[in-house]
C-alpha cells in the first residue's frame, strides 16, 4: 500500500512537471503567434509530443489558452508584484514594482514580447471566458499600483489629494510603450526612455 501511494505521488508530480514544461513552451509560442495562433497541432510539433498527449493535459485549445493566461499572470505576480511588497515604503514598492516589470517584459522567456500585452489587443473585442479572466487580472494589477501610490500619499511622500487611479493609468502605460519600443521598433534606448518617464511620473506625484 505504501509503495502504491508513493508511486501515485510520483506520477502526479511528474505529470505536473510535464504540464508546466508544456505551458512554458506554449507561453513562448503565444508571445510570438498570439493566443489565436497557439494550436494543439503547432504545440505538438514544438514539444515533440502527440496531439492526443496534449489533449490529455488540456482537453481543448481553449483550455490550453486559459492555462497559458493563468501561468503568465502567476509568473507576473511571483516575479514582479510579490517582491515589491517586501519593500517597507510605498515609494520603494513602486520603484521595485517598476524595475521588476521592465525586466519581466524584456525577458528572453518572451521572445515575441509580453504575452499579456498581445492578449490585450487580441481579446479586447472577443467576449468570453478568456477576456473576462484577463480583465479581472488587469483590474487587480491596476489596483495594486493604485494601493502602492495611496500608501505613498499616506506616508507624506506623494502630494495629498493625488489621483492615484490616474497615477496607476500612467504607470501602466509606460509598460505598454516600453514593450512597443523594445519589440516593434527595436529601440536600444527603450529602457532608458521608460525610466525617464517613470522618474517624471514620480517627480510629478511629489510636487
Amino acid at each position: 500500500m505504501e509503495n502504491e501511494r508513493s508511486y501515485n505521488i510520483l506520477r502526479v508530480s511528474k505529470g505536473a512537471e510535464t504540464r508546466s514544461t508544456i505551458l512554458r513552451q506554449a507561453i513562448s509560442m503565444a508571445s510570438v503567434f498570439g493566443l489565436g495562433g497557439l494550436t494543439i497541432g503547432r504545440l505538438a510539433t514544438q514539444t515533440s509530443m502527440s496531439k492526443s498527449g496534449l489533449f490529455g493535459h488540456f482537453g481543448s485549445k481553449e483550455a490550453l489558452q486559459f492555462a497559458v493566461l493563468e501561468m503568465v499572470t502567476e509568473d507576473l505576480t511571483n516575479k514582479v508584484a510579490q517582491p515589491a511588497f517586501e519593500e517597507l515604503t510605498g515609494e520603494r514598492r513602486l520603484q521595485k514594482l517598476f524595475s521588476n516589470w521592465m525586466e519581466w517584459i524584456g525577458t528572453d522567456q518572451h521572445p515575441g514580447g509580453c504575452p499579456l500585452m498581445s492578449a490585450f489587443v487580441e481579446l479586447d473585442d472577443q467576449p468570453g471566458e478568456l477576456r473576462n479572466f484577463l480583465v479581472e487580472q488587469q483590474i487587480e494589477w491596476l489596483d495594486c499600483i493604485r494601493r502602492m501610490a495611496q500608501k505613498t500619499v499616506s506616508e507624506g511622500n506623494f502630494q495629498s489629494g493625488l489621483d492615484t487611479r490616474q497615477f496607476a493609468f500612467e504607470f501602466h502605460n509606460i509598460g505598454l510603450g516600453f514593450n512597443f519600443s523594445l519589440r516593434l521598433l527595436r529601440d536600444p534606448d527603450a529602457l532608458d526612455r521608460a525610466n525617464i518617464v517613470f522618474n517624471n511620473l514620480i517627480r510629478k506625484a511629489r510636487t
